[in-house]
């Protein structure tokens, strides 16, 4: 969205603090947000541990869900840095949406993506074990990365051990010592910028598994 012009959403410009909580999960939502400048960090409390959802960055969106549903925020919002962002509510969106289509479009493909994206990684952190989570969040990057050739089981990732964690919910401490297991196995490789999949479909037995085992 760098390519449009925001100078005229700058009365929905709002800043917070370093630390400051933008909302709370639960509470009622009717606004959501876009990042002009600084982090977002996302926290959901599972069980009695805070996991970190997402850390998010200028250009993104976040607090649609609640707006879109009608529904409690699922996730608690603090600003990792100074941050500045554009605050949205249904009336002024449905502004944007007449005044600026192809801005309003643009938003609604994010809001479809997130969508998918936060479902899809709330079915990561609800695993128990944390092999089937980081084997899940290859399955997850398998789903999504495009011009994936599928004619082999072999896949590479363009992500680290710290990009595996922010999607599992798990230290990255914890998620190199899960990758080590499963290069003793080997199950995965490494190169300099890419963790390499050996059998993306042992991935999926092994996650399918667990799930099995949540059910039982």
């Amino acid at each position: 969205m760098a390519d449009f012009d925001l100078s005229a959403f700058t009365r929905f410009a709002k800043n917070f603090n370093a630390g400051e909580m933008i909302f709370s999960e639960f509470e009622i939502g009717e606004t959501f947000y876009f990042i002009i400048s600084g982090r977002v960090q996302l926290i959901k409390i599972i069980g009695d541990i805070e996991k970190t959802l997402d850390i998010l960055q200028p250009s993104e969106i976040f607090g649609e869900m609640a707006v879109l549903e009608n529904s409690p925020r699922s996730a608690t919002a603090v600003a990792l840095d100074s941050v500045k962002v554009l605050e949205f509510n249904k009336q002024n969106f449905d502004t944007l949406m007449i005044g600026y289509p192809q801005l309003a479009f643009r938003l609604l493909k994010m809001f479809s993506k997130r969508i998918y994206d936060q479902k899809r990684r709330f079915m990561t952190l609800i695993l128990d074990d944390e092999q089937a989570k980081v084997a899940d969040v290859f399955l997850m990057l398998d789903e999504t990365q495009p011009n994936i050739d599928r004619t082999t089981m072999r896949r590479e990732f363009k992500t680290t051990p710290e990009g595996v964690a922010r999607w599992a919910g798990v230290n990255a401490h914890l998620v190199r010592d899960v990758l080590n297991r499963f290069a003793s196995q080997h199950r995965v490789e490494f190169t300099q910028d890419c963790i390499i999949v050996k059998n993306i479909s042992d991935f999926e037995r092994l996650v399918n598994s667990k799930r099995r085992d949540r059910k039982i």
